[in-house]
């Protein structure tokens, strides 16, 4: 029976479940193990103008104290090295790493860091985007997406809107925080084991910035405790502090940073404020499109440019643009260099595009799922994207029509409209969204991968990929699709801690893409081993008679010539075979996704696969008086292609679909005015928690085994899925709709209970559908409710008599 489709453990679901799953942290401690700290700059801008570590050098136990002097090489970075690892002259960040200490026990860690003085001339810093585009302080060059003539389409639009969708950032808040554990040997050598998602580039980064070769660094990732984009790149700078240490005093040396470090240091999903005007016709067809996307980069460039190109590319998400205009711009900040975030770029392009359609379908006066199912990729000829890539699978019709049949949703938003009329202490609001998510790499060259793999004289099997396993279950995918391709049960194969030296030059394991190229180099290598014991076994079953590979069949832990199936050889006695005819049992396997390719000059571009598609209709309660907000059912409705595994799939769906619930619902980064976070440890961050997943929680898939261009038909899971949790804020913005039958409520991601209070009280004056910021243009939309004169009072309005009341009835009262 097949390995793959099949419900197969986790490869670590017992060890985290008993807790003898090992990270870095619970590595025993060396005889001669130094721990490795660092003191961090305690403003977001000034002139660092001296460092006095005599104190902190005489503090017992303290061995090492290192600044950027001590650094062959001080810069890191992707698209330019433009970061500092060690800060030199000017401070950009709070958190940002100045001085690394070395010490023998956590106390002298403590007093060190507190000895460590610094003399700083604070300067004025840069904290949101606004003011960022007032001084004009960017990274990089703003970069265009453009198709047809914009502003003629948009001055010939019946109809046209104009907005600011605004969402902030979000903390990874990965349970297991940056860490790294530094051996070093001779010759000058470096052992790297690393809380990592891309040992390639710690490698890469520690022998560039000590001043070594990279074939002197090995670089090994058994596990992470959570990565989600965080442990991308900035897993790079403690693996670099810990490794100075372990190479200048000759010990190994270990770093792991506490949550409150971990979340005041290191970069977040990044803020956007994206600008728009939008052209559509009475119906809701979308004519024209142009908008403005400002992301908050931080202090350093990071991965801000790559993520903002995703953004970009993912503006239209699951619907056709005629004619539009994208425009892309990172800021630069005082704040630290903002990273690589599940979805990268895609949620916060996506979303802009979803509140848009809510904001026409209000602003015409017809239900959202409509505007949506008029512009939807897979109608037809309109199946080409803005960037020029055609959308082949129409599989998004199907999963809106199935979505909307399964999830009752016709029925349930007129039970919503009668509701909101008549109940003067909650409101409720339904929206369906989609997603259309690229998987691959929008830098063509990372879209490669190498394995290894070794069959031993019992049969079993180690493989080594250049993937990482941070709880999504890559490895669990990788095993399925080596058993399957070998023809032996799972349990006979494992699947090897990820180390440069065993898997060179590897891409990150991140867009999505970790099972795709992987599991393919994996089977790349899988196929030249079966062709060679396919050899072995025609010649065994020949019996003097013409040998032929092409009719022998290995499945279920034996081979057998199909033309004789009667006569079996037992995988393990093929593999002796093998061995005592001297026939190689070892293979390296290469993959390179062909047929893709981006270019920013051209028109016409193909940077992804495939695309991984979905939808997802989210029903939400708010309180009116306190703004609390609770999701009462959730239905998700995915292609997914064929699952490698079931249920690490429906596992990654729902995973990431309440994370994405967190970044707009909950998860609020709070800074003060010079640049410090407030909302630094769980008592202040408010992910999701179990009484946060929607009561009724329904996950499902179409069947759908076209997708032949990836491994065994399957689709990635891994940030798609993320999106579809826009749906919840789209109905938070539905629900505010009732509230005033006269405006396009204005609503800001995270739609925390705060910000939705705030947003009952402003949107309960009545206005009219044309007055005011956002306000269409054009004849009024004939479909536009008029204004009930008898209406309740607003929220705070007071009537004569000195009585307030608290709501204000929805249009359908």
């Amino acid at each position: 029976m097949s390995a793959v489709g099949q419900n197969i453990p986790h490869d670590s679901a017992e060890g985290h479940v008993s807790g003898r799953s090992v990270y870095i942290d619970d590595v025993p401690h060396g005889r001669d193990e130094v721990l490795v700290d660092f003191v961090h700059s305690p403003i977001a801008h000034g002139r660092l103008l001296s460092i006095d570590l005599e104190e902190a050098r005489r503090v017992p136990g303290v061995v090492g104290l290192f600044t950027h002097r001590d650094l062959h090489q001080n810069r890191l970075g992707h698209a330019f090295q433009d970061e500092p690892l060690l800060a030199e002259d000017v401070l950009m960040f709070v958190g940002q790493p100045v001085v690394v200490v070395a010490a023998e026990t956590r106390e002298a860690l403590r007093l060190a860091r507190a000895a460590v003085k610094m003399d700083v001339e604070v300067l004025p810093p840069v904290l949101t985007i606004d003011e960022a585009l007032a001084q004009g302080q960017f990274i990089g060059e703003t970069r265009t997406f453009r198709r047809g003539d914009v502003e003629a389409a948009l001055a010939a639009s019946e109809h046209t809107l104009e907005g600011t969708f605004v969402c902030g950032g979000q903390d990874h808040f990965y349970l297991e925080s940056q860490a790294a554990l530094v051996v070093p040997d001779e010759g000058d050598t470096l052992t790297v084991h690393s809380s990592t998602q891309h040992p390639t580039e710690v490698q890469e980064y520690v022998a560039h910035l000590l001043g070594l070769k990279i074939h002197q660094v090995t670089c090994i990732t058994r596990r992470m405790g959570g990565g989600f984009g965080g442990k991308e790149s900035q897993a790079t700078h403690p693996a670099v502090m810990a490794a100075l240490v372990a190479h200048r005093l000759k010990r190994p040396a270990r770093i792991v940073y506490s949550k409150d470090d971990d979340m005041a240091a290191t970069g977040k999903r990044h803020p956007f404020q994206n600008r728009y005007r939008v052209g559509f016709t009475s119906e809701g067809a979308l004519t024209a499109l142009k908008v403005d996307l400002y992301s908050d980069g931080g202090a350093y460039a990071d991965l801000s440019l790559a993520v903002m190109s995703r953004a970009m590319s993912h503006v239209d998400n699951a619907y056709f643009l005629p004619a539009c205009e994208v425009n892309g711009t990172v800021c630069r900040t005082n704040l630290p260099p903002n990273t690589a975030f599940r979805g990268f770029g895609g949620p916060q392009g996506a979303a802009t595009i979803e509140s848009i359609l809510e904001e026409i379908a209000l602003v015409l006066g017809k239900d959202a799922l409509d505007v949506r199912r008029l512009n939807v990729y897979g109608t037809g000829t309109r199946d080409v994207t803005p960037y020029g890539q055609v959308v082949k699978e129409p599989t998004l019709p199907i999963l809106f029509d199935t979505l909307e049949a399964s999830a009752d949703y016709r029925r349930r938003m007129e039970e919503i409209k009668a509701f909101n009329a008549r109940s003067k202490t909650h409101l409720r609001g339904l929206s369906l969204t989609a997603v259309k998510f690229g998987i691959s790499f929008n830098t063509t060259f990372l879209n490669q991968a190498s394995a290894l793999v070794h069959i031993y004289l019992d049969g079993t099997v180690q493989v080594s990929t250049g993937a990482t396993e941070m709880g999504q279950g890559v490895n669990t995918k990788i095993r399925q699709v080596v058993a399957d391709e070998l023809g032996i049960p799972p349990e006979w194969v494992r699947v090897m801690p990820t180390s440069t030296d065993r898997s060179n030059n590897a891409s990150a394991t991140a867009a999505s893409s970790g099972s795709d190229l992987n599991g393919s180099a994996a089977a790349d290598a899988c196929t030249r081993l079966r062709a060679r014991l396919s050899t072995v076994a025609a010649a065994h079953f020949a019996g003097g008679d013409e040998a032929d590979p092409e009719s022998i069949v290995i499945e279920d832990g034996e081979a057998y010539d199909r033309r004789r199936p009667d006569a079996r050889l037992a995988w393990k006695k093929l593999v002796s075979l093998a061995y005592l005819g001297r026939v190689s049992l070892g293979e390296r396997g290469f993959y390179a996704t062909q047929g893709i390719s981006f270019d920013w000059d051209k028109e016409e571009n193909t940077p992804f696969l495939y695309f991984t598609n979905g939808c997802a209709a989210s029903e939400v309660l708010i309180d009116r008086f306190t703004g609390e907000l609770r999701v009462t059912r959730a239905d998700l409705l995915m292609d997914v292609g064929r699952p490698i595994n079931p249920g690490i799939d429906r596992g990654q769906i729902t995973g990431g679909f309440v994370q994405g619930m967190g970044w707009l619902t909950t998860e609020e980064l709070k800074y003060s005015d010079a640049g410090v976070l407030w909302s630094h440890s769980p008592t202040t961050y408010k992910i999701p928690n179990v009484t946060d997943v929607p009561e009724t929680f329904n996950v499902d898939w179409i069947d759908n085994d076209r997708n032949t261009a990836n491994l065994r038909r399957s689709k990635a899971t891994g940030e798609p899925p993320l999106l579809l949790a826009i749906s919840v804020w789209t109905a938070v913005k539905h629900a505010l709709s009732f509230v005033s039958d006269s405006k396009i409520p204005a609503l800001h991601a995270p739609a925390t209970n705060e910000e939705i209070l705030i947003r009952l009280v402003e949107h309960a004056r009545p206005r009219t559908p044309w007055e005011g910021d956002g306000a269409p243009t054009g004849p009024a939309p004939q479909s536009a409710t008029p204004l009930d004169a008898d209406a309740p009072l607003a929220l705070g309005e007071t009537p004569e008599d000195g009585e307030v009341l608290p709501v204000r009835r929805g249009a359908e009262g």
